[in-house]
């Protein structure tokens, strides 16, 4: 399991430093976009549309990366003051409902993104991109948070009896 586990940490971990480059890509097209709209007025039909779809690809891969470094939002002011067997039980239960929506998400997603890759969707504007490859991120990323989540909660559950196996 420690493999298995380490395998998963280590997808999401580059996964979440290729998308981190998306960042920087998303920081020179809104560069690129300022400067010719503003200094030579000339403005671009694709920025907008590049912008959009490449954050939405950035923040849905990123989410299995934010998972395992545990920085996702968690109500500390309650969690906190719980004992730790009380925690691991609340964990427990709460992995359940997340489980459920990974696995919707995922379902649904490709439901989605299929329909999209068979009729090779676009935008419908006028740089008209395809946008069937955000598409695609719904259930892959729903898939490398679900990874994630699973290793967690069994790491967590060790931890909270005092063991430290996966």
């Amino acid at each position: 399991m420690r493999r298995l586990f380490g395998a998963i940490d280590w997808l999401n971990e580059w996964t979440g430093r290729i998308v981190g480059f998306q960042i920087v890509f998303i920081v020179g097209v809104v560069v690129y976009e300022v400067v010719m709209r503003s200094v030579f007025v000339r403005p671009t039909l694709w920025a907008n549309e590049t912008m959009v779809y490449v954050t939405a690809m950035a923040y849905l891969l990123g989410g299995g990366y934010t998972l395992l470094h545990r920085r996702h939002v968690i109500v500390d002011v309650i969690y906190q003051r719980l004992l730790p067997r009380t925690r691991a039980r609340l964990d427990l239960l709460t992995f359940l409902f997340f489980v459920i929506y990974m696995l919707t998400l995922i379902w649904v997603g490709w439901s989605f993104a299929w329909d999209s890759v068979q009729q090779r969707e676009t935008a419908g504007t006028p740089w008209n991109p395809p946008i069937y490859p955000v598409k695609l991120a719904i259930p892959l990323a729903g898939a490398l948070v679900l990874l994630q989540g699973l290793a967690n909660v069994v790491r967590d559950f060790y931890a909270a009896r005092g063991e430290t196996r996966p």
